[in-house]
């Protein structure tokens, strides 16, 4: 038997079965699809297929249906992904071109990803900890109170309130800005807060008690990091997909729930820009998963990823359309947020 037919045929059964969500006999591959073999040796194909747990026949007498297992060898395969057309492409760039920040940004492509895909869409919030400095501001906003905020490259802005002991001036207070944007400005905001802790021993002793109070400030904005966020949209979804579920959909919107599983999810699948992953079934280590598949890419600057985004659906999922769109997503975004 030829590897390369069986490979045709698995990606027949699952182009047919994405699309109809009817199991697929060997009769209606060879209507459908030019496989330049009679119906008898479609079905030992198929019976091969499904000796090596690619396949499975749902009822007696019915067609064949992919596993997670042959999802993944029809993912794994994929030479393209679908291309999207001009219409689409300028649909996405104009509509993430008008955020007025991150927050729209976040917002806008979570509701343009559940759209495009009919899916459920996950976007996390740039990393602390992989973001870089791009501005700190020290805005005095009374007398003895000062407000540090600090803009990562992202556009991320974190904001933090100090009571000094005196009161302050206008004068030192842009001096010790200069200085930390100095310091800190391009670093990831890791090393920027390191760098800091020197800083106060640099400067006179008046002023060395403010400037610790500063950095502690821009550490504590670290402490965010453990709370990171996530956004979704879509959710309503999943009631499109109903059947495609064992039981119900409730294992799935529990899940969905616990932003530290999606987290944890995106945290595996983010570290390469230009990479699209798919994590599929039973691959997913939360159980309430378990019928569903992710897909999901990096976000960032060039080559620095900060954060990912994707899409949630169910196995039955059309791979090569969503894989595209996730990525064209994502570049669009990286590009909104180097804008």
């Amino acid at each position: 038997m030829s590897d390369e037919r069986r490979l045709a045929v698995l990606r027949a059964i699952v182009e047919d079965y994405v699309e109809t969500r009817e199991p697929v006999g060997s009769k209606a591959l060879v209507e459908r699809h030019r496989l330049g073999v009679s119906s008898a040796t479609i079905r030992n194909d198929m019976a091969a297929l499904e000796d090596e747990g690619l396949i499975t026949q749902p009822h007696t007498s019915a067609g064949r249906v992919p596993t997670d297992a042959g999802y993944r060898v029809f993912v794994d395969r994929l030479s393209t992904f679908k291309p999207m057309s001009l219409p689409e492409k300028q649909a996405i760039h104009g509509f993430l071109a008008g955020a007025v920040d991150l927050d729209d940004v976040v917002d806008r492509t979570v509701r343009l990803m559940a759209s495009l895909t009919h899916q459920v869409a996950v976007m996390q919030y740039p990393s602390l900890t992989r973001s870089t400095v791009r501005h700190i501001e020290l805005i005095p906003i009374a007398p003895q109170r000062l407000l540090v905020v600090v803009i990562a490259g992202t556009g991320r802005v974190e904001q933090r309130v100090l009571e000094t002991e005196s009161v302050l001036d206008d004068a030192v207070l842009g001096e010790i800005r200069a200085r930390i944007n100095a310091e800190s400005a391009g670093l990831l905001l890791t090393d920027a807060a390191t760098r800091l802790q020197d800083l106060p021993e640099q400067l006179p002793a008046e002023d060395r008690d403010l400037v610790r109070s500063i950095v502690r400030a821009l550490d504590d904005a670290l402490v965010e990091e453990r709370e990171e966020r996530v956004v979704l949209a879509g959710a309503n979804n999943l009631a499109r997909f109903g059947q495609d579920f064992p039981d119900s959909i409730g294992p799935v919107l529990d899940a969905l729930e616990e932003h530290v599983v999606l987290l944890r999810l995106l945290g595996e699948l983010s570290h390469d820009p230009n990479a699209v992953a798919v994590r599929i079934g039973s691959e997913l280590q939360h159980e309430g998963l378990h019928g569903t598949s992710v897909v999901s890419s990096g976000y960032g600057s060039g080559q620095d990823v900060v954060a990912a985004l994707g899409v949630l659906g169910p196995t039955r999922m059309d791979y090569p359309t969503t894989m595209a769109t996730v990525r064209a997503v994502a570049r669009y975004v990286s590009r909104a947020l180097d804008g």
